[in-house]
């Protein structure tokens, strides 16, 4: 028996000091990836590489484990679109950046995050006469029209360029609901609020395939003069080679200008080493963008004047905001903070949400109403603002966004369901209750909607519709017959979208900062805000760390269809009327 107590108590002992060891050992590795504010030195002739293989989000999140997959435990910051463009500026106006390396093969992002990276590479090229060379073995669509923007294209010898128009394709649930006996129970207003569409049809409405082939066409006919722009080639011939997908070889890749030389790495390699002026590629001073980062910038911060970027990224909902979610509470609450310091100027709301809760949409555009009547509020919209999105960005003094930029979408609509046949036919299940009123189990998915019912939420629905569209009128000047005009739930294209008056300038979010210091009156340099604060480091890494290992088995055993089941389990969350999207739109 005392051998036994023996052996227990060294067992116990074992354990805790497993356990201390392990957590040192943790303690050690948060230790050697916490965030370094120790600046970087550039060596001269150094080239910037612009690696771009992941997903770019509006901030950078300085989290190190936000980048770990957890399913191999590989991690590599990934800088947000901020730190991009704010980098490329910083290594237009330093002697020591020779070059950017433009490294570009696959990555995901809207269509508007990359026209402002691709506006940013063009502007360094025009301010620091440096030049920009992009290399890979082949070119999606996407990333050929990033890096239409280089000086030079090269490509590997037996590489491609996609090339071949875009398309978008939206799945439909009608069937499948019906075999499983799930009835959705529609109330929208708007003839082209397709957000439903999904669960009610096999095919897309005559109103929804106007509205998507107009913004899918108008933000293809802009890249392709942007291509033709830069790389010399009449948009006539654009549209004929991608209808007849000429681009099938690396050899016509080069024939009809799409690239200007096909090279392995280590030649390309080779023309570094002139750059750099160096004799072999060893001694390339090559600069990540993440250590670019850590680089000091020229102006010196502390300036009085200030100017706040807020985030409002993700789906609109009441409460607390998380990292791809808006919170209505937490967002009204940053703006009003903004309208009540005094040493902030001016106030730029940076939207990138395809809308969502309709009450949560007017908490926060009752907060940025007021803000605008005591400093100018400049909405920068990203690659979505509609719907929710364009209901919190109507107030504003100037709104901003870039040609590709999707918006409008301006209605509303209820969805409901109705599960009984799932449970009565398909699995013999029966529901009973009690209530004390009529319609006390009004929402139940176990029974059908009463036509009275039915009729008090239609009615709630054109009540905020009718709201939705008297703001929009507020705030650009038209009258409520207009908005209804252009509204009715059409999704628009930011070109589309400027012809018709519901944005006003072409830009991102540089553009709109620019305005709001022009507005503010400030004539000197100016000190950039961006809220929400950051969390502090290891308060972050414990917020994020259960989110990032379910995004990585996420993605790990879904792949590409990740974002698709991230869509559909988003459904649980909508609840009361939605001022939404039509879909989560991908184009490629």
């Amino acid at each position: 028996m005392k051998s036994f107590f023996k052996y227990v108590f060294a067992t116990i002992v074992g354990i805790l000091l497993l356990n201390i060891i392990l957590f040192l050992l943790f303690l050690g590795l948060i230790a050697s990836i916490a965030p370094s504010e120790k600046p970087v030195k550039i060596k001269p002739n150094s080239i910037l590489h612009l690696k771009l293989d992941y997903a770019i989000d509006e901030r950078t999140n300085d989290n190190p484990f936000k980048s770990i997959s957890f399913t191999n435990f590989k991690s590599e910051k990934n800088l947000g679109l901020n730190d991009i463009l704010f980098n490329l500026h910083k290594a237009a106006e330093d002697p020591n950046i020779k070059a950017i390396y433009l490294d570009v093969t696959n990555f995901e992002a809207g269509m508007a995050t990359v026209e402002e990276i691709r506006n940013a590479i063009l502007t360094f090229r025009r301010e620091s006469k440096k030049p920009v060379i992009a290399y890979t073995d082949y070119y999606t669509q996407l990333s050929y029209y990033l890096c239409s923007a280089a000086d030079k294209i090269y490509m590997n010898p037996q590489g491609v360029v996609e090339f071949k128009g875009l398309s978008s394709e939206i799945l439909f649930f009608k069937n499948a609901l019906e075999k499983l006996g799930i009835e959705p129970i529609v109330i929208r207003h708007g003839k082209f609020k397709s957000a439903v569409e999904p669960f009610i049809l096999d095919k897309m409405s005559p109103e929804n395939k106007e509205q998507t082939i107009t913004y899918v066409k108008s933000i293809w006919d802009y890249m392709l003069s942007q291509i033709s722009q830069d790389r010399g080639i009449p948009v006539e011939r654009l549209n004929i080679i991608a209808d007849s997908l000429l681009l099938d070889n690396a050899d016509n890749c080069v024939k009809y200008g799409f690239v200007d030389g096909l090279k392995y790495y280590d030649e390309i390699l080779k023309e570094f080493c002139q750059l750099s002026k160096v004799r072999n590629s060893e001694h390339i001073a090559w600069v990540e963008m993440n250590e670019y980062s850590k680089v000091p910038a020229k102006y010196v911060p502390g300036q009085k004047d200030k100017i706040a970027v807020l985030y409002a990224v993700g789906q609109i909902d009441m409460g607390k905001s998380e990292d791809d979610k808006i919170g209505g509470n937490d967002l009204a609450e940053e703006i009003r903070k903004v309208r009540e310091n005094k040493s902030i100027k001016a106030l730029v709301l940076r939207v990138n949400s395809p809308g969502g809760s309709a009450l949560a949409s007017e908490v926060i555009w009752r907060e940025v109403l007021l803000t605008k009547k005591v400093k100018p509020v400049i909405v920068s919209m990203g690659d979505v603002a509609a719907s929710g999105g364009y209901y919190i960005s109507c107030p504003a003094d100037v709104i901003v966004a870039n040609p590709t930029t999707i918006t409008g979408s301006i209605g509303v609509f209820g969805l409901m369901w109705n599960g009984q046949k799932l449970l009565n036919d398909k699995l013999g299940l029966t529901v009973d209750g009690v209530q004390t009123n009529e319609n006390s189990n009004l929402g139940s998915v176990f029974r059908p909607i009463k036509p009275y019912e039915q009729q008090v939420i239609q009615k709630g629905v054109e009540q905020i519709y009718g709201v939705f569209i008297s703001h929009v009128a507020d705030g650009r000047k038209k009258t409520t017959a207009e908005v209804d005009s252009i509204g009715q739930g059409r999704v628009w294209s930011g070109v589309n979208a400027k012809q018709i008056g519901l944005i006003d300038e072409f830009g991102g979010l540089e553009k709109a900062i620019e305005i709001a210091k022009d507005k503010a009156g400030i004539k000197g340099k100016i000190r950039l805000i961006e809220l929400p604060e950051k969390l502090p480091f290891f308060e972050q890494i414990l917020k994020d760390m259960q989110e990032n290992t379910q995004t990585s088995i996420l993605e790990k055993e879904f792949g590409p269809l990740a974002r698709y089941v991230k869509s559909f389990k988003q459904l649980n969350t909508l609840k009361g009327v939605q001022a939404r999207m039509p879909y989560d739109i991908y184009i490629y």
